[in-house]
């Protein structure tokens, strides 16, 4: 199984946090659409022994694209590509964009999920971030959104400024009692040439505070968890059946491709980037070669990958698996670098078992452990 990831590079307005590639500028949207699916044809035999079983719209703003403009990418993926018959297809979108009318038109499509970028109900927090929509459309479109979709993500942002932790629990609850059942959320960063970066250095925007970030995660797990969700993924949070089957193939390390402007790829061995500008991979592709780069990972880079996103899930890292694939060698390097981390109660080994039977261990991060979980990662990995 394998998924599809299509890059659309094209926002209303830039947030000031946002280091993501687009435009503001939707003059190229039709040559880069065309350019896309040319793209998906050319790689259609990269995935030749997969079946697809996600695809997912991101960006960018996805939902600035006319149901049409979905369906015609579609439309290639199914004629280039063998999918499944009920694959989890998701669209980013903003709260601005998703009026009644689009809602209904998306409810028709293929699209059955949704990723809606609310990040906060609270007009001085969407200011602050430069966010096109306001805290009554946000509440508008998740009323109704909720009507039509019962697969629906919301993303929400910690650890801003001037928040108290009674606004994020506003936040938090104002989400729930809309029914949502999955909920993608991540502390404010500050990206290096960002617009956020360079208030911060002019003493425009106030620094950000790890310990302000800390206490809201601790709220967020603490909250969603008498809510009923799994904190699958160190930002992730799904009622049961409800998990993001796309993103959770990046967690496993399954195959995907990345369509459109700086979109990354990955099949185990190898990764691979288009580049990050609409102009030129428009160019190339008209010129029928494809503009990415690819990367061949080293034995090391592999061990890295996996350490990295099992450390961020509640499945970890499988002993038996990095014997298994990479060697006894590793997983006692493993275990040495591991263990003052597991003294210090930041990671844990647990058994997996399977009808009362000890089938493997686990390392994972602890509670204390889970906000540091990349962090963490990075002690672990093998650098020579």
């Amino acid at each position: 199984m394998a998924g599809i990831y299509l890059h659309i590079p094209f926002c209303k307005q830039a947030c000031f946090y946002c280091d993501f590639h687009f435009s503001t500028s939707l003059k190229k949207k039709d040559e880069l659409i065309s350019c896309m699916q040319k793209e998906l044809i050319f790689r259609k035999d990269e995935l030749q022994n997969e079946t697809i079983e996600t695809i997912y719209f991101g960006g960018g703003t996805p939902s600035l694209l006319s149901t049409e403009e979905i369906q015609s990418l579609l439309d290639t993926i199914e004629e280039n590509f063998t999918v499944i018959e009920s694959p989890e297809i998701t669209l980013e979108a903003n709260p601005d964009d998703l009026s009644d009318a689009v809602i209904l038109e998306l409810a028709k499509s293929p699209i059955n999920r949704l990723s809606i970028g609310v990040q906060s109900f609270f007009e001085e927090d969407l200011k602050s971030m430069n966010r096109a929509h306001n805290a009554n459309e946000a509440k508008n479109c998740l009323s109704m959104a909720t009507r039509h979709f019962d697969n629906i993500t919301v993303d929400l942002i910690y650890g801003v400024p001037k928040m108290t932790n009674k606004r994020w629990k506003e936040n938090l609850h104002t989400l729930f009692n809309f029914g949502i059942n999955h909920i993608s959320s991540y502390a404010l960063t500050v990206e290096p040439k960002t617009a956020l970066d360079s208030f911060i250095k002019q003493g425009k925007y106030p620094k950000l505070e790890e310990q302000v970030a800390r206490e809201h995660f601790e709220i967020l797990v603490e909250e969603t968890q008498k809510q009923g969700f799994v904190h699958y993924e160190i930002s992730n949070f799904g009622k049961p059946n409800y998990f993001s089957k796309h993103n959770t193939s990046y967690w496993q390390g399954k195959k995907y491709i990345g369509i459109g402007p700086s979109a990354h790829s990955f099949n185990q061995t190898h990764r691979s980037w288009n580049v990050s500008n609409n102009a030129k991979y428009i160019k190339s592709l008209q010129e029928n070669v494809l503009p990415n780069e690819v990367e061949m990972l080293t034995i090391n880079d592999q061990f890295n990958e996996y350490i990295m996103t099992g450390l961020r899930t509640i499945w970890g890292v499988s002993l038996s698996k990095i014997e298994n694939k990479f060697g006894i060698d590793f997983k006692k390097r493993l275990l040495k670098a591991a263990d003052k981390f597991i003294q210090q109660g930041l990671l844990v080994i647990a058994s997996e078992t399977k009808q009362s039977v000890s089938i493997d261990e686990i390392l994972k991060t602890t509670s204390k452990g889970a906000f540091l979980a990349d962090g963490l990662a990075s002690e672990l990995f093998i650098l020579n």
